[in-house]
This record gives structure tokens, sequence and C-alpha cells, in this order.
């Protein structure tokens, strides 16, 4: 119902009644809730939901990630702002790449090549379906464990013709990719398993473990991914991994051990950050 047709009071009590559950941007949720809800019984129980302590992206469906309404299942991973980051990377470096391919000479230009893209723990499918949106015509795959999640992905990334796989990392990808990505974009679990109670409640009591936990210091996924990445990338292919400001540097390591040439990509604005490892390019 529009919050054009509610009395002032309404809009207040909701307020209230979010501040008082601790949602810091009370005012900003309780205008979605308001605008979104189709009536007074979607707009109660929602309401209810939210002070109950579910995300606020779970009750109304879908979350806003870069300028993309992104539809989102209950326990299916909430994008963070912070993982636009990965994005804009993503996308300066396949601009990067059209760029260098059109400045060839026309004999030494790959023709009728794809850029292949992989959203690798790809969750919702946030990411790949951001960066499509940006590079359109890219060869879009994206890749989860949860069935769930791969369910939600498949509809977040269906305007761009991607295809959705699920399993467990990239084993869970068709063998025909090997060797011909140029860009995997990664935001896998990096939460050190000691510090998972330490999150948020909507977080700990409503999006799977297995989206959050990434072992004993946060890491293990980002080593089994480093190992696996030489061998799926092409010549000049590049790895973005999300990881934390204070882990940055281990992350940076454990790729470059795996033969990528890296650099650490801070962003005070999203508060994000990533390291990029790259293979030798060709010749």
């Amino acid at each position: 119902m529009p919050a054009s047709d509610l009395r002032p009071a309404s809009f207040a009590d909701i307020c209230a009644r979010l501040r008082s559950a601790g949602c810091v941007f009370a005012e900003e949720e309780a205008q979605l809730l308001l605008s979104a809800a189709s009536g007074p019984a979607q707009l109660a129980s929602w309401v209810e939901r939210r002070v109950a302590g579910y995300p606020l992206e779970h009750v109304l469906g879908w979350a806003q990630f870069c300028g993309l309404r992104i539809e989102l299942d209950a326990g299916v991973f909430v994008p963070r702002s912070r993982t636009e980051l990965v994005v804009e990377e993503a996308v300066a470096l396949l601009q990067a790449v059209a760029l260098l391919q059109a400045k060839r000479p026309l004999e030494h230009r790959e023709r009728g090549s794809t850029a292949v893209v992989v959203d690798l723990c790809c969750g919702s499918g946030a990411v790949g379906a951001a960066i499509a949106a940006r590079i359109p015509g890219i060869d879009l795959h994206a890749a989860d464990v949860d069935p769930a999640a791969v369910d939600c992905a498949r509809r977040n990334v269906s305007p761009a013709s991607g295809t959705v796989h699920l399993g467990d990392l990239f084993d869970a990808l068709p063998a025909a990719l090997k060797g011909k990505i140029q860009v995997v974009a990664v935001n896998a679990p990096y939460v050190p398993t000691g510090a998972l109670n330490t999150m948020p409640q909507e977080a700990r009591l409503h999006e799977k473990r297995t989206a959050l936990d990434g072992g004993p210091d946060g890491l293990d996924f980002h080593r089994r991914i480093a190992a696996g990445a030489p061998e799926w990338l092409l010549p000049g292919g590049s790895i973005i991994i999300e990881t934390s400001q204070g882990q940055a540097a281990q992350t940076a390591e454990i790729m470059a051990r795996a033969g990528l040439a890296v650099r650490i990509v801070r962003s005070d604005e999203l508060d994000g950050t990533v390291v990029v490892g790259t293979t030798r390019p060709p010749a």
C-alpha cells in the first residue's frame, strides 16, 4: 500500500517499532516496507518479521546491488555493498581487455571471441548479474554448492543468458571452460569459524553457515580457489577475491604462491577489499 494511503502515525509507529528492535536505518526501512507491501496484511506481516530479526532483504524478497534489484529467497546470502568492489574490478579488467583487443591490428585480433566470466560462490548471482549488466554480451557462468542459492541465481542471471551450475567451486563448472576464463569473481566465505558468533544476529540466524564460515582463519576457500584458478584462467586472465582488510595480505600471499601476480585493492567508500590475481599474459 502506498505510504500516502496511510496516516502519518502509521509511519511513525513502524519507525518506532523498527528502531526499538535495533534497526539503525528505521526510517529508510519503514519507507521501503510501506511502498512495497501489497496491503495492510502483508505490511503487518513484514513488520513483524523484521522486528523478529529477519534481514530486510529476505522480508522484501529482493536486495539492491549495483543499481539492480536482485531477487532473494529466505536463507540465501544477502549481497553486501562492499562486494560492489568485486564488480568494479571485474568490469575494469574486462574493459581493459576489450580496449587492448581493439588496438591490435585486424590480422592479430581474436575473432568471434567472447569473454568468459565466472561468478564463483555466487549465492544469489548478484555479482555475475551486475557484471553482465555493465558488460553486455559476456559468456556468464555462476556456481554455488547450495541448491537454494543456485535456484535464486538462475532467476537473477537469466536476463544475461547466464548459466548457473550446482557444485563445489571449480568442480561445478564444465570442463570445457578450463583455460578459457577471462575473469573469475569470488565472494567466498571468509569469516573465521571462531568469529561467527560475533556477526550480526540477522546474518548468524538467517544466512546459512556454509555461506559464512571460512574455516579456522577464514581463508580455507581462498586456498582452494587459488590452487585451482591457474588451470581455469586463460593467459592474462584474472581472479578477484573479496577479503577483509585484515586478511588481505594473507589472501595475497596465498594467491602469489599459486603463481599469480597479485595486487590488493581497497575502497574506503565501499568499505571493501579485494585481491586480484592474474596469470602470465600471452606474449
